[in-house]
């Protein structure tokens, strides 16, 4: 048992992305000849992790990965990450989470099946055993790609023992426990997921902010709602006004994985720099996305720490 002290803990997913790209989508029984096909690292809680990581935290997965080729490679992409992994565990039930495209077309548009495969297998005993790494940890960031009871288990031993959390509620899901809002010291969440949530449409800065309002009054200590190129919304259950964080303009060649970038940048700066004010960790969080999103793929758009201006650290 590992008695380091960790910057960020992550209990989530991790997926093998199967990627294959083609001029156009097939129609309904028809087969077609694709330009490229290749592999990638995916996975909410995976994504998170790495990048908190790459941007220099302390940082331990925990999620399962079935007894399979895909598992291995994916706890190597752990190590090589500087992600412990001693966390990770197999199992001969299911298999590694995969996250098939099967078709990807000029336009981005897809055809895509997740089989979550192993992710929903990782057990409340198991949970139990990873206490005294997590009473060693400054962060916990869970999301819903496992088990709804392991997520909200794992966040309600985090607030037991003083472990600040981040909850992002991807994928949405309308009927939420109202726990996970009163055990999430951080509830970040997009703007989709915000309309879900809260059944208020959310497609403007004001939208974010009355949205935010109503999960604040669920519980949460603090809320950031998302916006995409409209930045995102702050808003903090011991103040009244919202603080509205906007982007740095950029031209995005994929967008993909970085509402993920954004929350293990989140993440990192609140285990690392813990007066820092939450607007201010929103705000570079937010650039820290906004670079992946000029690189092509998910963790591979994720930037090292030395890749980035010096100002965000």
């Amino acid at each position: 048992m590992t008695e380091e002290a960790f910057d960020v803990m992550v209990v989530g997913s991790c997926m093998t992305d199967l990627v294959c790209r083609g001029p156009r989508l097939p129609k309904e029984g028809e087969t077609i000849h694709g330009q490229e096909f290749f592999t990638g690292f995916g996975g909410k809680g995976a994504n998170q992790c790495i990048q908190a990581a790459r941007l220099g935290a302390r940082a331990i997965m925990v999620c399962k990965v079935g007894e399979d080729s895909y598992g291995d490679r994916y706890i190597q992409n752990f190590k090589d990450n500087s992600v412990h992994a001693e966390f990770v565990w197999r199992t001969s039930a299911a298999a590694t989470g995969i996250a098939s495209i099967i078709m990807v077309n000029d336009e981005g548009k897809n055809l895509i099946m997740i089989v979550a495969g192993a992710n929903m297998l990782l057990s409340g005993a198991e949970l139990q055993g990873v206490l005294p790494a997590l009473r060693l940890s400054k962060v916990l960031v869970c999301q819903l790609e496992i088990s709804p009871e392991a997520s909200l288990q794992a966040l309600r031993l985090a607030r037991h023992n003083q472990v600040t959390t981040i909850f992002n509620p991807a994928p949405a899901v309308p009927d939420l426990d109202p726990e996970f809002y009163r055990t999430s010291d951080v509830f970040c969440c997009n703007e989709s997921e915000a309309e879900l949530l809260t059944g208020l449409q959310v497609s403007s800065v004001e939208d974010g902010r009355q949205a935010g309002q109503e999960l604040l009054r669920r519980g949460c200590g603090s809320v950031i709602v998302t916006l995409g190129h409209q930045g995102c919304v702050v808003l903090k259950a011991q103040e009244a006004a919202a603080h509205h964080i906007p982007t740095t303009p950029v031209t995005p060649l994929d967008t993909t994985g970085a509402g993920d970038s954004f929350i293990g940048a989140l993440a990192f700066y609140m285990a690392r720099y813990p007066t820092m004010q939450l607007e201010e960790m929103a705000r570079r969080a937010n650039r820290v996305a906004g670079f992946s999103v000029q690189k092509a793929g998910t963790q591979t758009s994720f930037y090292n720490k030395t890749e980035l201006p010096k100002d965000l650290f």
